[in-house]
Formats: structure tokens, sequence, C-alpha cells
């Protein structure tokens, strides 16, 4: 029985999507739920999996192709045990592998694949033996561990003859996106940046006194972007047209606080949001941020967690940076850049003393953001930082 593979249903934002990459070649069989093809947008990629044990049966859009939502892509035929098990509703014993361990997710499936890792070398701990992250993780490093270390010793590299070669290859949807948004805010909007230090002590020691207790009772650990997302939280409640944005001649004031949250993915950097995240405290945002930065990892973000925002915030520091100047997310018209937290010599009092102190950059638009209220805006999210106490009090 031969059933259309269909590109899945987008969002009405999203008009068109990319073949990003066929798994099976026709003519192959497939398990049920294994990934056929990787489908691309401007944001995530959506894997199509297998509807049943069967073959693909031919490929109508290749690797590469443009295609609309529900567009036929393939051919897939159903194998005639599957439709006797749809029929009779009975359960066979598994005669291979897979069928003992239970199906396994196009998650762990795809990191197996990345990994060069197969499914014999893994014992799963899942019900039923099914294969879990965890199972492939604690697999990746087993092999590392066991893969010979380089030799220290002097290496000879010969000269290179002739191998000045370049590659070329075509961008992904998501870092096409990312450069055409890029440019947009650089011509549609007046961005400035506004810059400060924080002192990062009194945060660092109230973190260290209770964060033992604090993932004991959440289950979560306490880190330092809470804080800084409730601090933003009380500076837009005080700036409301940095939580605004422009739309042709209007300015729209949002009565709502949506905080992007920019991690790092495999395929490039993604902002997550936070809704409603004056709603949320403390225990409750540390939960949400660390799930998109696990799914961010893993590629699981979906196109409704990445849509929409009112402000972000971005963080370079976890990777080094003193200093930088972000770019504004339209049609946001601020981002908060935090960055590396460094010892340094610091006057309190009269006194030299040495503070971990941490760089802000905040960029604005300045069409509608002055540059008082940036400064203010800025100063605000200092003054709760160097005093958490602030937060609670709301002064």
């Amino acid at each position: 029985m031969a059933q259309d593979i269909k590109v899945p249903t987008l969002p009405e934002s999203v008009s068109d999507a990319t073949v990003a990459a066929w798994h099976k070649k026709p003519g192959e069989s497939v398990k049920r739920d294994e990934n056929l093809v990787d489908i691309e947008t401007d944001k995530v990629v959506l894997e199509v999996v297998a509807p049943n044990d069967g073959i693909l049966e031919s490929i109508i859009k290749p690797q590469g192709s443009t295609v609309g939502r529900d567009e036929v892509i393939g051919i897939f035929t159903v194998s005639e045990v599957a439709i006797q098990q749809e029929t009779t509703k009975s359960m066979p014993e598994a005669t291979n592998l897979a069928a003992t361990a239970g199906p396994i997710s196009p998650t762990v499936r795809r990191m197996m694949a990345e990994h060069d890792v197969t499914q014999n070398a893994i014992a799963g701990s899942g019900k039923n033996g099914r294969v879990t992250k965890e199972d492939v993780l604690k697999a990746i490093k087993d092999s590392e561990k066991s893969e010979p270390k380089p030799s220290t010793a002097s290496v000879h590299i010969p000269a290179i003859e002739g191998g000045r070669e370049n590659k070329r290859v075509p961008m992904t949807r998501l870092r096409a996106r990312i450069a055409e948004r890029l440019v947009q805010a650089q011509q549609t909007a007046a961005i400035l940046t506004t810059f400060n230090e924080f002192n990062m002590k009194p945060v660092m020691d109230l973190r260290a006194k209770y964060k033992d207790q604090f993932e004991k009772t959440h289950g979560v650990r306490l880190g330092f972007m809470s804080f800084f997302t409730l601090s933003v939280i009380e500076a837009l409640k005080r700036f409301p047209a940095v939580n605004a944005s422009i739309e042709g001649a209007d300015i729209i004031y949002h009565n709502y606080y949506d905080i992007g949250i920019a991690v790092s993915s495999p395929r490039g950097l993604v902002v997550p949001i936070i809704r409603n995240a004056n709603t949320l405290n403390a225990a409750q945002l540390e939960k949400q941020i660390a799930e998109f930065g696990q799914k961010a990892k893993e590629g699981n973000l979906s196109l409704e967690e990445m849509t929409g925002g009112t402000f972000t915030i971005s963080n370079g520091g976890v990777f080094g940076s003193l200093m930088s100047t972000p770019i504004l997310n339209p049609p946001q018209s601020g981002i908060l850049g935090l960055h590396k937290i460094e010892d340094r010599p610091v006057v309190e009092n009269g006194a030299v003393v040495i503070r971990p102190m941490m760089y802000a950059a905040f960029s604005y638009d300045h069409r509608i953001i002055d540059g008082s209220e940036s400064v203010r805006f800025l100063v605000t999210i200092k003054e709760m930082i160097e005093d958490p106490a602030r937060l609670l009090l709301g002064v």
C-alpha cells in the first residue's frame, strides 16, 4: 500500500522550506518511526519519519529542493507484514535487535549517526532495553577514552603540494535567515550601544550561599541568567519604550514581557523565547533556560519556541568575550549583551579592591529610545545586579 510522504505542517509565518537531507535511498527498507528526511526552515529542522515498516519507493523532491506545506516529497510503500499487523492488531515477537530493544527516537538516532555509534555497541537502559540519549552519550565518551592519544613528540608535517582548494557549500536556511535579519537590522534601525560594568560579587555571594539549597528545593541549578532576566524585566517596566517596537509609522508598546535568550546550537545561534517571563520566579526561569539550552543542543527547538519576543539577552561571556556590541533582533528595539567575568581593581570607599567585574552592553534603536533612557535602563539593571535585594523590594 503506497502512501505519500508530505512536508509537515508549517506555521503560518513560514511559507516554504528546504529538503535538507534524505536519510534513505529509493528501494531501501525502513522501520516505523525511522527518520526519512530532514526539512529545514529558517529556524528549525523538522524530521519526517516513516509512518510504518516498509520501503521508500521514490524521492520526488531531492535534497536542496524548495517545498511548501503539505507538498508531496516522496512515496512510501507499507510492508505486507505491517499491513497485517495493523489489521489484526497482533504483536508478533521481535526478531531483530532493534525491535527487541524498542524503537529509537529520531533524536537518538541522529546522535548515533553523527558520532558513528552503532546500536550493537550500546546497552539500552530505558524501558524494555530502549536506547536513550544518556546511553549514546556514555558510548561516545567510552569511545573517546579508548582512542589512542596523540604523541607529544614532534611531528613532521610534509609540505602541501597543490592543496589550495576551495569548498563551496550552500548556506543553510538558518544561516541565510540570520544573515538577512542582521542586514535588515543594520539598514532599518538607528543602532547605538551604551556600556557599563557590573560588580558581580553580590550576586556571586548570594548564589554561593543558596545554590545547594536552591538545587535541592527546585531540582535545577541556580545560575546568573535568572538574576539578569529578572533585572531586565524590572528595567523594562520602568522604560516601556525599550519593550516596544516600530511598525510602519506607529510605535507598538507591548504590555507583556517575552524575553529571548540567545543560545548556541550546532546549526548556529538561536533565540528561544520565555513567554510572560514577568510571571515566573527564579526557579521557573532557570528551568526554562536549561530546557532551551538542552533542546538547542539536540536540535529540538520548535518554531513556536523561537517566534516573537520583545527583548533579547545574549551572553557572549560563556565563550570568553570581554566586550562586544550586540546587534538588534528585529523588530525588537533593545538587546543586552553580557560578557566574561574578570577580577579587576576597582575603587570602593577610597580604597582599591579586587572585584569580579563584567562589562555589559545595551544596543538600542535610537529612533524610539533616547540616549538618556538607554543609559538609565542599563543603570537600572546594574543597580539590581549589584544589590539583588532590590529585585524583591521593587526599588
